[in-house]
């Protein structure tokens, strides 16, 4: 009996690309045996087999569009045989007889020439990605020559080995063509200036961060106009008492409370890139200018603290990175990062998530700007956002919401104490 394998149900998707077909006429395959791959714009998916026999068409080939109920291929059904066949298949080559099949041997691992021909499950794919493995450049240990997550983290240790022993510094990494080394003197004056400190310590952290997190920024306005009266009158108090109260003091309160409403920003991704470690802790790191370069002073527990005391431990963190005594201490353990360029000005950037973190807020100067209030434009006071965010932590719509629910807070200071 001959069974027509069709494209199950897949979801919403349609017309989907067949990037891998994973057996060939003749083989013998068991029931829920992977038969083809599709990937689409979010995910991988593979076909399995609905019955075990033997493969006798193959209707489609890769790089064909498939829907739902497409007919890919026919099986002849063996039933109950479909498994001793594959044991006498894993059997022949110790068979004596000089006609035994070769093609009953397991073959020799697959090198295909294309990534998207690879022989290997969603999940394997998924992590060679994460990881930075190369999976046309794997021995796939698995049936058939597929390739299994060991073989993809063999891969990695062979990678991170001579990468360690040459101090990391393996030009063109990830395929990425070295930038060309250019004699500039050839063309005028030219003198070589040393990088601070600090630049050589960000400047590859920075470049881990950006080839490694898939970012996307969200920019946003918020109206504060009333906020900003209500911050002037408190930092003229503050004067007096010899601190000040800047905007930020209130970005940071606005956004623990996001943060809470939206657990995800505050989370990082786990190791095995499967899960998200949730923080029940708020620490929000703040970009500093200082004559060296750029530091992160973080604000511990900033959840259990005011607007004063938040304004003053901005300005304790930000005299000693100024200074250049800030400690190890004073810079770890962010959940959150807010990078302020309203003091210089911009109307928006892409700011760099800070990992392990999964994301970031950009300010930039705020201006007074002609809002329709409904009956008339009327000038307000607006900042403008940039969120910048790890899209396999969080999806575009619920940055969306994280940054509306900012924006929601700064409207009135009254929310921030909520």
């Amino acid at each position: 009996m001959t069974t027509d394998v069709k494209v199950p149900d897949i979801g919403d998707f349609k017309d989907v690309p067949v990037v891998t077909i994973l057996v060939s006429v003749g083989d013998t395959i068991a029931k829920e045996d992977a038969l083809i791959e599709l990937e689409s714009d979010k995910a991988t998916l593979e076909v399995p087999s609905p019955a075990a026999g033997v493969v006798k068409e193959i209707k489609i080939a890769e790089g064909d569009k498939v829907s739902e109920g497409t007919l890919i291929m026919v099986i002849e059904e063996s039933g109950a045989s479909a498994a001793p066949a594959k044991e006498e298949a894993k059997e022949a080559p110790k068979a004596e007889a000089p006609a035994a099949p070769a093609p009953a041997a397991v073959p020799a691992p697959v090198m295909d020439a294309g990534f998207s021909r690879v022989h290997a499950s969603p999940s394997v794919r998924a992590y060679a990605r994460r990881v930075e493995v190369d999976l046309n450049k794997v021995n796939g240990s698995g049936r058939k020559g597929r390739i299994l997550r060991e073989d993809v983290e063999k891969a990695l240790k062979a990678q991170i080995v001579p990468a360690a022993a040459s101090g990391g510094a393996v030009s063109g990494g990830m395929g990425i063509p070295p930038i060309p080394v250019v004699d500039f003197s050839k063309f005028g004056p030219v003198e070589n200036v040393e990088m601070s400190r600090i630049k050589k310590l960000s400047g590859p952290a920075l470049h881990r961060s950006w080839l490694n997190i898939p970012h996307v920024t969200h920019n946003e306005e918020a109206d504060i106009t009333d906020l900003d009266k209500y911050r002037k009158e408190l930092d003229t108090q503050a004067k007096d008492e010899g601190y000040r109260v800047t905007l930020l003091s209130f970005l940071v309160k606005a956004s623990v409370s996001a943060l809470k409403k939206h657990w995800e920003f505050n989370s990082s991704i786990h190791p095995d890139g499967d899960k998200l470690i949730k923080k029940d802790f708020y620490n929000i790191g703040f970009a500093a200018d200082t004559p060296n370069g750029l530091m992160v002073p973080v604000i511990k527990d900033a959840d259990r603290k005011g607007i004063v005391e938040i304004s003053k431990d901005l300005q304790e963190l930000s005299k000693k990175a100024r200074d250049g005594v800030l400690k190890g201490p004073d810079m770890q353990g962010a959940t959150f990062t807010i990078s302020s360029l309203g003091g210089i000005g911009g109307t928006s950037f892409t700011p760099i998530v800070n990992a392990p973190e999964v994301a970031i807020l950009g300010l930039t100067r705020s201006k007074i700007a002609p809002v329709w209030n409904g009956t008339e434009f009327e000038p307000r006071n607006m900042l403008p956002m940039s969120l910048s965010y790890d899209h396999r932590a969080v999806d575009g719509a619920l940055a969306a919401r994280f940054a509306a629910h900012l924006k929601y807070l700064l409207g009135d200071a009254r929310r921030l104490m909520l």
